[in-house]
């Protein structure tokens, strides 16, 4: 059977063995993030509505999930904000009738939970993580490029009034970008946010691969642990120091030295790969960052976008994928 709208298991090092479930249209989202790893927003907007066939997506469901593949997660994530599709809550109800002993997390930004409506169809998932980057208007705008109805206040009073309605785990992603929401002043208003918030956990990340745009980079984990410090009213996790995506189950080695193998051959883009292998650009970007973090593999701007080409022999650290 073809699957347009599931895709993996995912090597996720957050999720560890996860299923794509993609409910929106690539690239249709209420944000268009600076450090998106799909690229640029093409439309932006925060219409709810059926955008792809939910009876077509359930169908996909049931048919994949009757081999019972072993899975950590079911995750509604994908091409764009998962919560703009006005039928997600009837999809995760599915999911926890027919086939209970499936965990369902939903990634979002959560600009959508000032609607009741938004809240009610999560109540039924077992993880739910909003992403918060920053609290100032200034930052959230330079981070987000958000659509112009939406506020950072409005965005934490919705993930705040979600947690009082929501019994299972919620997870806060706190996307720092280095000369932008990493100053001390800011990173107080985030842990205060964070309090205000309670979350089970915080997530403090940043960027693993190339984003939307050319400007952004990483910040150096001693200053993300520093950050992690400052937050103390939950437990955070740097999603730098998790482990490997290579000790995830759904893992394929073949399939990372298959991309590679590709990009020996000629520099390719994330959309190149995607075609080539037949295989979802998230889940091709999963394999991007771990032969990146192998360094095997480099990327380069160029004028069609971001180019993944092999590094040069000579700045090519030692793989330790044998120590493994």
């Amino acid at each position: 059977m073809t699957y347009y709208h599931l895709f993996g298991p995912v090597p996720s090092r957050r999720l560890g063995v996860s299923l794509g479930v993609d409910l929106i249209p690539f690239k249709t989202c209420s944000y268009n993030c600076v450090y998106c790893e799909c690229g640029p927003t093409t439309r932006l907007t925060v219409e709810r509505r059926e955008y792809v066939p939910t009876d077509e997506v359930i169908g996909e469901l049931r048919a994949y999930l009757a081999t019972s593949p072993s899975l950590d997660y079911l995750t509604f994530a994908g091409s764009g904000e998962p919560t703009l599709h006005t039928r997600i809550g009837e999809v995760i109800g599915m999911i926890k009738d027919e086939f209970p002993a499936y965990r369902v997390a939903v990634l979002t930004n959560g600009s959508l939970l000032t609607d009741p409506e938004v809240r009610h169809a999560l109540l039924r998932a077992d993880l739910v993580v909003p992403t918060l980057t920053s609290v100032s208007e200034e930052g959230f705008r330079k981070i987000h490029r958000a659509h112009p109805s939406i506020t950072p206040g409005g965005v934490v009073d919705g993930i705040v009034r979600f947690r009082e309605e929501y019994a299972g785990s919620l997870w806060l992603e706190v996307f720092i970008v280095p000369g932008v929401n990493d100053s001390d002043e800011e990173v107080v208003r985030i842990a205060r946010t964070v309090e205000r918030i309670r979350p089970d956990k915080v997530q403090l990340n940043t960027l693993d691969r190339p984003g939307a745009v050319v400007w952004v980079r990483p910040v150096a984990k001693e200053r993300l642990r520093d950050i992690a410090a400052v937050i103390r009213t939950a437990p955070v996790e740097i999603i730098a120091d998790l482990p490997s995506r290579e000790t995830v189950g759904s893992f394929h080695l073949e399939t990372s030295e298959f991309i590679l193998s590709m990009i020996r051959r000629r520099p390719c883009t994330l959309d190149d790969l995607a075609r080539i292998t037949g295989l979802h650009r998230n889940e091709v970007g999963k394999y991007i960052q771990y032969l990146l973090e192998e360094g095997l593999i480099e990327e380069k701007i160029e004028e069609r976008g971001i180019f993944f080409r092999p590094r040069h022999r000579g700045n090519t650290p030692v793989s330790n994928r044998s120590a493994r």
